[in-house]
């Protein structure tokens, strides 16, 4: 079993974001265990990049923060090897292919998976290009997490019988950014997800209030939380981790909550 799949094994996942670097590493390094501390049952790091094309403005403003204090992959690489002396839950990167090409495949992928890293999130790779970075990530066993979208359509079926760790399904159209209705029909691409495969699937992108998560988990495996996180750290700096660990401790209670 992948260490990913033990995020789904007892019952709906919730799954926060934060991006690495904002507003220094320390504070990180507190929020990711305020966060595995208070029930996260996997963890999405975001490795900044100069033009985050998924992101909405919450996101990039800390991805131009982190940027501008100066973190890089490689202090996020020592960052996850500080962690992962007592932190235990699966911890995937969230980046942009650039950062992948620039640091080289390879090596970029061989790391993650001596750091403890178990699996990667590249949203400007269209599946059908999938391979260059889908082979290396095999052989690493760092799983390439497949994105789902509402204009997927008659893809969806074939993304999700080739995905590996889970699936990332796109709440809505646009960017990533807190919504106040999700109104996509993502019981029926939830359907058609499970007729082709027994990865489990996980919402995104729009989810901010416990109401919300309880609604996406109980369609899907899981719910994904970022700008509402990244939004604490914007508001309190340094002083976040104790806010964002109540925060998740409250929608992993709401998810939690689905029979």
């Amino acid at each position: 079993m992948s260490n990913i799949a033990k995020a789904f094994q007892n019952g709906k996942a919730f799954i926060p974001f934060i991006t690495c670097g904002d507003p220094d590493p320390e504070t990180t390094a507190a929020a990711v265990r305020a966060m595995a501390q208070n029930g996260a049952d996997l963890i999405e790091l975001g490795i900044p990049f100069s033009d985050p094309t998924a992101e909405g403005p919450v996101i990039q403003a800390a991805n131009i923060r982190a940027l501008q204090g100066g973190v890089d992959t490689d202090k996020i690489f020592d960052l996850v090897r500080e962690l992962r002396k007592d932190v235990t839950v699966p911890m995937v990167f969230m980046t942009y292919a650039n950062v992948v090409f620039s640091y080289g495949a390879e090596e970029f992928i061989s790391t993650c998976r001596e750091i403890g890293i178990d699996g990667l999130i590249l949203p400007d790779i269209p599946f059908e290009e999938k391979e260059e970075f889908s082979d290396i990530c095999r052989r690493y066993e760092v799983d390439l997490i497949s994105l789902i979208a509402p204009t997927s359509e008659n893809r969806i079926g074939m993304i999700a019988k080739e995905a590996e760790g889970f699936i990332y399904l796109v709440s809505s159209l646009g960017v990533t950014g807190v919504r106040s209705e999700i109104t996509t029909d993502l019981g029926a691409i939830v359907k058609v997800i499970r007729e082709n495969t027994d990865v489990p699937c996980a919402i995104g992108f729009g989810i901010s209030t416990p109401e919300q998560a309880k609604k996406m988990a109980g369609l899907a495996d899981g719910a994904i939380v970022g700008s509402a996180i990244v939004r604490l750290l914007e508001q309190y700096g340094k002083d976040a981790p104790e806010h964002i660990g109540e925060y998740v401790r409250k929608m992993k209670d709401a998810v939690s909550d689905n029979k």
